[in-house]
């Protein structure tokens, strides 16, 4: 069945929202032109070649190769393959290949298919794709002085993405980096059942300026985009074919190392998922969060400037392939950021993040009117969380001013410490609607003491088929973070229905009750690291 037309009203906003940020962000030419000539190498450095690799089925993978400067006559070395990121030619990964090329590396990147001027059509990280994988390390293995023994992948986006899926389709694969990735693709862009409007829609349209997306990929963002909740089996089953996390006996009975790298605000692939993805993994693996959104914690690398996160994974590589005693091996497997100090913090695993849970209780009955924009928000992809990451400065309201008409609002006592957030919040709740589909948004803030919220973290929830006027339970985990909440603020949690990030499925004139029951009392709970 279809939607309500208020749904569709936000997905034309967001669409139109979201081009302007890929414009913006991506700085797009037209997919005719040909790809920018590299700049030279530095003197001494190793110098890239530009060559066509057969793909899947014969399909041209256009690519670049860096080889040692010095490499010697019947010397093998470590080989990394590089695929590029969504929308991006052939050339993004020159200045780390040049890098890595300079320290013993064979260094192969080549444009996905359906990019540039690869051949093939967009096929979002489908079977062809994972297929040229394999014959582009195929192809280095012939044409290289390339070690078969010491293969590695890494990626930034869909680079990332392909890189994960090939590691459980192709036991070569020894080594992986994948930054800004997705483990769980349906989680990622679908999470809480809803949407993610501004992420659908900067993908299909940078794919549609910078490649020839499939006809199965057109079709399948135009039913996404469109709420037909009659194509959702099909759309997550497309989505779950595209998920490492779907993947995941392979991956880990493959056995290659594995290092994930994210950030905190990442608007297309959240956090959580690829936290999820990290816990399952059974051979050797690094965690790594970072302030930010979608590849920008990884950008200044990409130009060639000092990284933390390239860093990293040369690290990683210098470990498992070359089988440098560089103790990363020894380092604690997750590594955090926070977004408000700046320091690096070390854990065992995930869990051990935020071991501390402090409740916020939701008392009382509120209820809500929907279709309108509260002015609590997420912000905007990829541009909100760039301002965080770079000035500090997130998304922010002023609680007290908040129209209590169309929001619901809960606030903890004042802290006397500091309250540092480290990992998931969740909410649980007791909810009715006077329809029977609805969406809400919940928003944690920080609120200081003259009202002013800035976002510490945020997620949607939509649901279906529910009968009006009947509560139900709702548990919700908002994005993981880490953030420090200073002393003499407050926690507060504000939930609306509109989100210009999000399709809305609320119905007009819907209204949201939301309760507290003796039996089964609503909270959030809000994961601490020890003081």
């Amino acid at each position: 069945m279809g939607l309500p037309h208020p749904a569709l009203r936000t997905t034309a906003v967001g669409t139109v929202s979201a081009a302007l940020v890929a414009g913006a962000a991506f700085g797009l030419a037209p997919v005719a032109q040909a790809a920018p000539a590299a700049a030279p190498p530095a003197a001494g450095s190793a110098a890239a070649r530009f060559v066509d690799i057969p793909g899947d089925g014969g399909t041209v993978l256009k690519a670049n190769v860096f080889t040692p400067k010095d490499a010697r006559q019947g010397t093998k070395y470590p080989a990394i393959v590089l695929p590029t990121s969504w929308g991006m030619p052939q050339i993004e990964y020159v200045a780390q290949a040049q890098r890595l090329a300079d320290s013993g590396y064979v260094v192969v990147s080549y444009n996905s298919r359906g990019f540039w001027q690869s051949g093939g059509e967009i096929e979002t990280a489908g079977p062809e794709d994972i297929a040229d994988a394999s014959k582009v390390i195929d192809w280095t293995l012939a044409n290289t002085p390339a070690d078969p023994a010491k293969v590695g992948m890494a990626g930034v986006s869909y680079g990332a993405g392909i890189s994960l899926l090939a590691a459980g389709h192709d036991k070569r694969v020894r080594a992986v980096a994948a930054l800004s990735g997705w483990g769980d693709l349906i989680d990622s862009i679908y999470s809480g059942r809803t949407q993610h409007v501004q992420a659908a829609a900067l993908l299909g349209g940078l794919g549609a300026v910078t490649g020839r997306p499939s006809a199965e990929l057109r079709r399948t963002l135009k039913d996404f985009l469109a709420s037909d909740l009659d194509k959702e089996d099909e759309m997550i089953a497309w989505g779950a074919k595209r998920s490492p996390a779907t993947h995941l006996d392979e991956i880990n009975g493959n056995g290659a190392a594995i290092m994930l790298g994210n950030a905190w605000g990442d608007s297309l692939f959240p956090p959580n998922q690829y936290a999820e993805f990290y816990e399952r993994l059974t051979g050797p693996k690094r965690l790594e969060f970072r302030p930010g959104d979608h590849a920008t914690a990884e950008a200044t690398g990409l130009l060639g400037l000092p990284n933390d996160t390239w860093t990293s994974t040369r690290r990683w590589f210098d470990h498992y392939l070359k089988g440098e005693a560089n103790g990363v091996d020894e380092e604690q497997p997750v590594r955090l950021k926070s977004r408000s100090t700046g320091g690096y913090e070390g854990y065992p695993d995930w869990k051990s993040v935020g071991p501390t849970r402090k409740k916020i209780a939701m008392a009382g009955s509120t209820t809500i009117r929907a279709n309108a924009d509260s002015g609590a928000n997420g912000g905007t992809a990829i541009l909100s969380n760039a301002l965080d990451q770079f000035l500090k400065i997130p998304p922010m309201a002023s609680v007290p001013l908040l129209p209590r008409r169309h929001t619901a609002v809960w606030q903890s006592e004042r802290h006397t410490t500091a309250q540092r957030v480290r990992g998931t919040v969740e909410l649980h709740t007791t909810l009715s609607s006077t329809k029977e589909s609805g969406t809400l948004v919940a928003y944690l803030y920080d609120v200081g003491p003259l009202g002013l919220g800035k976002l510490v973290s945020h997620a949607p929830h939509t649901f279906h088929g529910k009968t009006p006027g009947k509560p139900f339970g709702v548990d919700l985990d908002l994005f993981s973070t880490a953030y420090d909440v200073p002393a003499g603020h407050r926690l507060a949690l504000v939930v609306d229905t509109v989100d210009p990030l999000y399709i809305e499925h609320n119905p007009s004139g819907a209204q949201l009750t939301f309760s507290s029951p003796e039996a089964d009392p609503s909270y959030v709970s809000v994961p601490l690291r020890e003081q």
